[in-house]
């Protein structure tokens, strides 16, 4: 049997049990097994004969808001887990937000729209940084890592954040703006936006996400082998996915009192602030990652394509 075959029997049960946790009643996933036997079973082929088990393997994935960073990470997990025995940790760039009291602290020093979680500059990178050093040293502890609650807009109690008992032998870091380069002062002085426009007149915003790029953000990016992207067609497509998910959000938690979940409205207003590095990724992001998976606009994996 051909050795994607084989995989694909082995894993096919938990990708779809997987699949099947993330659909909704009107939202299904279409085409699930071209998905996992055409694209993400080759994609962790090429990520497994690359690994070194004495050294951990770091792997940043991006893609837009809505494009499906959660569930194919999980899914490449599971395959490299389930079929290659590989000890995989997954976390998302979102787990390492701010508080919402630091964040209070951050929008009253530098400017308000830094209360919004989200961009560059509203994460724990120190926190990022040390996890990356920790995990690559030969002699491993145990590690406590913090979990974002985006329901309540803060992190959750620290006897609920993931716990790592064994060195892994891959992380992979998905979020949105994770590889994100930063942009030349030129191309920040033209708002792209309404949110930009009214609210950010004096550039503060701007630059100082930008500048956090150029720093702090690339010396976490140095920590990546390898960098996996997520490639939609267009914002307005990104808008419709982040819509939905949403939606799916407030059905998961409608039950809770002081649920932080969006309106329309506000998802749009939250989306903006991610219109600049999410375009600028569009541009950048395909020229240096190892693998670019493009999506088309029903949401499917349309083809893959590694660096050479």
């Amino acid at each position: 049997m051909h050795p994607v075959n084989l995989c694909y029997t082995k894993v096919k049960k938990d990708c779809i049990k997987f699949i099947s946790s993330q659909e909704t009643r009107t939202e299904k996933f279409r085409k699930k097994d071209k998905m996992i036997k055409s694209f993400l079973i080759p994609a962790c082929f090429w990520l497994a004969n690359r690994v070194n088990k004495k050294n951990t393997m770091i792997i940043g994935l991006a893609g837009g808001q809505g494009t499906g960073k959660t569930t194919i990470s999980s899914l490449i997990k599971i395959i490299l887990e389930k079929y290659f025995k590989l000890i995989v940790f997954k976390i998302s760039i979102d787990d390492f937000y701010k508080t919402r009291k630091d964040r209070m602290i951050l929008a009253k020093k530098v400017h308000p729209l830094l209360m919004t979680r989200g961009v560059p500059g509203t994460h724990d990178v120190d926190l990022i940084l040390s996890f990356f050093r920790k995990v690559s040293k030969k002699r491993f502890s145990h590690l406590l890592l913090p979990k974002f609650d985006k329901s309540i807009d803060d992190r959750v109690k620290r006897d609920k954040w993931y716990k790592i008992k064994k060195k892994p032998n891959i992380v992979i870091l998905e979020g949105w703006c994770v590889g994100s380069s930063p942009q030349k002062l030129k191309n920040l002085k033209k708002p792209i936006n309404t949110i930009e426009r009214d609210n950010d007149q004096k550039l503060k915003w701007r630059k100082y996400v930008n500048n956090q790029l150029n720093k702090k953000y690339k010396s976490m990016y140095k920590f990546f082998d390898y960098f996996l992207y997520l490639k939609a067609k267009n914002f307005s497509l990104l808008r419709k996915w982040r819509l939905k998910q949403e939606k799916k959000l407030y059905l998961n938690n409608k039950s809770r009192k002081n649920s932080k979940i969006m309106s329309n409205k506000e998802v749009l207003n939250f989306m903006m602030t991610y219109q600049r590095i999410t375009e600028h990724m569009f541009k950048e992001a395909p020229k240096f990652a190892s693998i670019v998976f493009s999506l088309n606009q029903n949401h499917e994996i349309k083809n893959i394509k590694y660096k050479k």
